[in-house]
Parts: C-alpha cells; structure tokens; sequence
C-alpha cells in the first residue's frame, strides 16, 4: 500500500498527565506493527513531524479546561473521520474536574500569586461536553490492550470489541477472591467499568473506581455496600471524587447518602472485626 492510500492517525493532548500518551508509545512492538498499517501524521509526544489533515482517527487525551482548548476541540472534530477519547480526563473531567465542586477562583487565588493571568473555564468537562465522540477507552491511564483493539478495529472497519460490564466480572475471570466478602476492604468494583483486569482487587486491594462507571450502575447497592465496610458518608463522597470526578454516575453515586447495608456477606464486616 502507498504512502499516500495508508489510514491516517493522529493523537492530540488537552488537559492531562499525558500517561494515556504514554501508553500508547510503551506498546513498543504492537505499535511498530500498526505503525506499517497507518500513517502517524500528528503525534506531538513522539514526533515534530506534522502532516495536515483531515484524518482518518483522532485519539484524544485531556479534558477541557480553557476557553482556547473548547475552540480547538470543535477544530480537531472538524479534521477527524473518527474520534475517540482516550483516558479519564477525556471521558469524565479527570481529577483536575474537582474544581467542578468548588470556587476555580478561590483556587488560583491561593495557587497562583497573579491569579488575573489565569485564563481557565469554572469546570473541567469531557471531551463528549463539547463535540460528538465515536468510541471512548476509560481509565487512568487507558489499557494498552484496549487500546490495540480500538486501532487494529478501525484499521480493518469493524467495530471495536469494548467491554460494558464491571470490575466484579474481570475479577470471576482471574479467579480472585471478592475483598469485600473475604476481608471487608471497601472496594468500587461492582459500580467500575471493566478494563484495568480487575489488577487492584488481584492484589487485596479494594478496587479505586479509576476506568469510571459501568453500564448502568446501582447506587443504593453499592452505597450500602460501602457503609458495610465501615466508610463513613464523607469517605464514600471522596471515593467517587478523583479519577472520574465528573462522570454523571459517579456524581449520582457521591450523593447518595440513604439506605441500609446489604443483609448478607459482608453485612456482618463490623461484627468479624470485632
């Protein structure tokens, strides 16, 4: 195939960390595969090299954070057959969307010693808050593995094969023991988009929420699922609140405050630790 007939990818950065970026660079030998199927015309974290577009797909990183960068993200949809938002930033506000919940200008006030050179919007918004998206990779960062499948997908024309259910379900496949039922570890796993491989729960670890909300998650079950391991209500508000502070599930979750724990499992947690 000609230089000039191959698809054409480009990866653009908003507000972020650039670790999705760098997930994408540390594919090393799967990316030198697809890099003879595509054609990297605009990659700033790994070359000066631009070429103009339109282009075939745009990975975008970040959310948007300033009135320059929700101008440019209606530029970068302009140019691109197929977007696709890549990380937690991009598909949910990111970390940084905690200003969502506050004074931005309390903020740089006490950051910043001339706040009035500070040119930011009052919230940091997805990606989605602004233009149409065609397919989003959650987490924080991304999984190299989706990330494979979502560009050898496009590169042949079929959808990509992205998974809706929760962590619990990568957890059954691991063959993993629940850390909420064997050791009362408070854990987002049931209300989490699967992803990460269930790693965090793999290692007695509850799961931190970071590839943001499945499907369809059940707020009340998983509040009182919470409350079973002993978090407070203040504990259970800050569990929603980081990676994907800004995910319309994840704010619902934060705010549910009522209902009774779970009758069995880890309902008695607080009688074992006793």
């Amino acid at each position: 195939m000609a230089d000039d007939a191959m698809p054409t990818l480009a990866v653009w950065k908003f507000a972020s960390c650039d670790g999705c970026q760098l997930t994408l660079l540390d594919c090393e030998d799967e990316l030198l595969a697809v890099a003879g199927r595509v054609r990297i015309a605009h990659f700033l974290e790994a070359s000066r090299a631009v070429l103009p577009g339109p282009y075939d797909v745009s990975l975008v990183e970040g959310s948007i954070t300033t009135p320059e960068d929700a101008e440019r993200i209606q530029r970068v949809r302009q140019m691109s057959r197929t977007l696709v938002t890549i990380g937690a930033c991009a598909t949910a506000g990111g970390v940084q969307a905690l200003r969502n919940f506050a004074d931005v200008d309390e903020f740089t006030s006490v950051v910043y010693a001339h706040p009035q050179y500070v040119s930011t919007l009052a919230t940091s918004t997805p990606i989605a808050a602004h233009v149409d998206v065609d397919y989003e990779l959650h987490g924080c960062p991304i999984d190299r593995r989706q990330l494979l499948e979502v560009i050898t997908a496009l590169l042949v024309g079929r959808k990509p094969n992205i998974p809706a259910h929760s962590v619990c379900f990568e957890c059954k496949q691991r063959h993993a023991a629940c850390v909420v039922v064997a050791h009362g570890t408070p854990c987002l796993g049931p209300v989490t988009h699967a992803g990460c491989g269930a790693l965090c729960p793999a290692h007695q670890r509850g799961c931190y929420g970071c590839f943001g909300p499945m499907e369809s998650p059940n707020a009340g079950a998983e509040a009182g699922l919470l409350r079973a391991t002993g978090m407070s209500e203040a504990d259970i508000v800050r569990a929603y609140r980081t990676f994907n502070a800004a995910a319309p599930a994840f704010v619902e979750l934060s705010r549910v405050t009522v209902g009774p724990p779970p009758a069995a499992g880890p309902g008695n947690v607080e009688t074992e630790r006793e």
